[in-house]
């Protein structure tokens, strides 16, 4: 079994992103192992899951868009935005269904977020979650996110369903806490599941551990460039470098990322430098080369 793998993995809720990753450590013993896009505690669904050398393609998968559905309570806020916060702040305003979609177009497009206190962001060298909990004031800075839609599922008062599609970095903790601010009420998340990211669903939960294929099937879903190598540069790949003259680009990538093969068998993945020429970012296995 290699132990180069793209694994689309699905989190219950109830255990940390970190804690979902021990049937895989089990499997992969010995091998890193990393994840791309932290799901809360209280979350579910999916997760990317990287073994061996395709640790090192967290940048290939980390930017997707990715696609929610959130439960939201309306009437009050917790201190974490969460179901497993304290209480701070309530209000007796529940809002009507139509007083929601009207104010729901302002949170579409690029906007202006101010992230969770409890979360992983650094401020000030430290984790913002860690200078919350220990009872210090954070100042958290607000950032531009992209939301490329938003809808609602359905509406029983004080329980509010909405499906979301958004960009990289956007808290949907915050999106909720927001959402009812705009409706004059408060309001945190009481329930969210992640059912696709990038170009992955629930459809592409891969085995574990992943087969070959499937692991080349999930790489092809994202980079889409293709470079062969001669048997002439077999050497050099195997102690880290690409032979120029060996290599023939069969597509160009526009991503900037190539799945790199010899006599059909994928060997690892090429990123193109900027001053030309490619660069080994991870080999599937280099002691079978």
């Amino acid at each position: 079994m290699s132990d180069f793998s793209v694994i689309i993995a699905k989190k219950e809720s109830g255990v940390t992103s970190f804690q979902s990753l021990y049937p895989v450590k089990r499997i992969y013993k010995g091998s890193k192992v990393g994840h791309c896009g932290t799901l809360d505690k209280f979350a579910s669904g999916l997760m990317i899951v990287l073994t061996g050398e395709a640790t090192k393609l967290n940048p290939v998968f980390s930017g997707f868009d990715k696609s929610y559905r959130a439960r939201i309570m309306l009437g009050c806020e917790t201190d974490t935005l969460d179901p497993d916060g304290e209480i701070v702040r309530r209000s007796e305003h529940i809002p009507s269904l139509g007083e929601i979609e009207k104010i729901l177009p302002s949170f579409t497009g690029e906007i202006e977020q101010i992230p969770p206190v409890y979360s992983a962001i650094h401020v000030g060298g430290k984790r913002a979650y860690e200078l919350a909990r220990s009872d210090r004031e954070v100042d958290m800075k607000p950032r531009k996110v992209r939301i490329h839609s938003l809808s609602v599922l359905s509406y029983e008062a004080p329980y509010l369903i909405i499906d979301c599609r958004v960009s990289k970095g956007t808290y949907i903790r915050s999106l909720a806490r927001d959402i009812a601010v705009a409706v004059g009420s408060a309001g945190h998340l009481a329930a969210l599941e992640r059912y696709s990211i990038g170009p992955f669903c629930y459809e592409d939960v891969t085995d574990i551990p992943a087969s070959c294929k499937q692991t080349e099937s999930n790489l092809k879903a994202v980079i889409d460039g293709v470079a062969d190598i001669a048997d002439a540069g077999l050497y050099r790949l195997r102690n880290g470098y690409v032979s120029l003259p060996a290599l023939s680009v069969l597509k160009e990538s526009s991503s900037g990322y190539c799945l790199l093969y010899n006599r059909g068998r994928l060997l690892g993945v090429l990123r193109e430098k900027e001053n030309g020429g490619y660069s080994i970012t991870a080999m599937v296995n280099r002691e079978d080369i």
